[in-house]
């Protein structure tokens, strides 16, 4: 497959600036890959009339943080914005980030955030063109600190989509509520449909759950910029398999269950951990899996997606698991029905192995 037949016209007042009133009722397509036939729902809630009792969703438990920063360089008064990756060291403070703009920023300088400028860091690495290290300078505990630094931060929405102002309420918005351990950047989307409400539902109707974690990073929306697939490389992110969630995967399996992966980092995660035996392996690490058509999966037969934007790494994922002609018709129809929205807040797709 090469880059550009993942290109297709997206207008921007198609992609959601907004979620859905309430998680569970946005728009549902869903895709049956047997018999090709392409159903339209009115309410994502009812992707549970498509399971049955035993049967598994698999749903990344990251917790996404306020990773974005706007801070003000030493002397200048330069406006700069940071953007948190990760910590590298708790003790020191040390965090890997990314700065625009790039050329500003040198090893030595010292950035302040917050009205009072209380929050003080010094540059002490260039590690590329836009990433640095950053140690912050700050006495205290270091959950006193995490705390502070949170503070100044707003949700990391993804701006080529988001092109509205920052609001108090995204970072609610911008989080799964089964979210529990804290790493991601950017929130497992497909996972933001799911209400408490349509769990409980779930669980009612026997439907098993099994958790994994993905740290997802900034590599989900970086372009690509080669037409040849099989060399673009994925950043690495961190991921973790439980041995609970192998045992619930493994005997849904086992006992002709459906398994559900909800979001393309769930898929990237059971094709990550997979054994030779076609079995869930427990895993903690780093993964760079990149998935495109044709793909032969080995866990899931059944997946969650968005509606994602042209050229993604998201939008292939869907592809090689539904097919590429089935879901780039499902995308066309989407786009001749003004009600799906597409990106991060926009409408979703069940895929179904038949």
């Amino acid at each position: 497959m090469k880059l550009s037949q993942f290109k297709f016209k997206l207008p921007d007042d198609r992609i959601a600036q907004y979620p859905a009133p309430f998680r569970d009722e946005c728009r549902l397509m869903v895709l049956h890959t047997t018999s090709g036939i392409i159903e339209h729902r009115d309410h994502f809630y009812d992707i549970l009339e498509y399971f049955d009792d035993q049967d598994v969703f698999v749903l990344n438990d990251t917790k996404v943080f306020p990773a974005r920063l706007e801070g003000n360089k030493e002397k200048t008064g330069a406006k700069i914005e940071v953007f948190l990756l990760r910590e590298l060291n708790a003790e020191f403070r040390l965090w890997d980030v990314l700065v625009e703009p790039a050329r500003k920023i040198r090893i030595g300088n010292k950035l302040y955030f917050g009205e009072d400028e209380s929050m003080v860091a010094e540059v002490i690495d260039n590690t590329t063109s836009r990433g640095r290290t950053l140690r912050f300078l700050y006495d205290g505990p270091h959950e006193e600190f995490k705390e502070a630094l949170y503070a100044l931060g707003e949700a990391p929405l993804p701006r080529h989509m988001i092109t509205r102002p920052a609001e108090p309420q995204d970072i609610e918005d911008f989080q799964c509520v089964f979210a529990q351990n804290e790493g991601a950047v950017t929130a497992p989307v497909s996972g933001l449909h799911f209400s408490k409400n349509l769990l409980k539902r779930m669980e009612i109707k026997g439907i098993n759950i099994a958790y994994v974690t993905l740290h997802c990073g900034l590599g989900n929306f970086r372009e690509i910029d080669v037409e040849d697939l099989s060399k673009h490389k994925m950043e690495s992110e961190e991921m973790h398999v439980s041995s609970e969630a192998c045992d619930i995967v493994n005997r849904a399996k086992d006992n002709g269950h459906r398994v559900c992966a909800v979001g393309t980092t769930v898929q990237r995660a059971l094709e990550t951990a997979i054994g030779a035996d076609k079995h869930l392996k427990q895993f903690d690490g780093w993964t760079n899996r990149f998935i495109y058509p044709p793909y032969d999966f080995g866990i899931a037969d059944a997946m969650v997606a968005n509606f994602y934007t042209p050229y993604s790494t998201l939008l292939m994922i869907a592809c090689a698991f539904g097919g590429y002609d089935l879901v780039m018709k499902g995308y066309k129809e989407a786009l001749r029905d003004n009600r799906y929205r597409f990106g991060t807040y926009g409408d979703a797709m069940l895929i179904l192995s038949d």
